[in-house]
């Protein structure tokens, strides 16, 4: 229960702490179990869309283009580092918490 593992639900009754932290960002329950098969496609088409130079949004399903966007935001705002003052939404969200 030390990863409070979103498919565990005895984990999810245990008290919250934060599991994962970094540049800003934390979570009370294992990053890896809020990935699944549809995020992990969403990942795999925008790096390989990215890689090959392909931009706008033809023949992409809505959201699709919404987690492209989020990738593309949260690749800048990492890619900046943690002491450019940059921050994504989320990453207030927690520090505000």
């Amino acid at each position: 229960m030390k990863r409070r593992c979103g498919w565990i639900q005895a984990a999810q009754e245990t008290p919250a702490r934060v599991v994962w932290a970094r540049n800003g960002a934390a979570t009370t329950v294992c990053p890896k179990s809020m990935i699944n098969p549809q995020s992990m496609e969403w990942i795999e088409a925008y790096l390989a869309r990215r890689r090959f130079g392909e931009t706008g949004a033809e023949g992409m399903h809505a959201r699709q283009v919404e987690a492209f966007l989020i990738l593309d935001r949260e690749l800048g705002v990492a890619s900046a580092g943690p002491n450019s003052g940059q921050r994504s939404g989320r990453a207030q969200q927690v520090q505000d918490a």
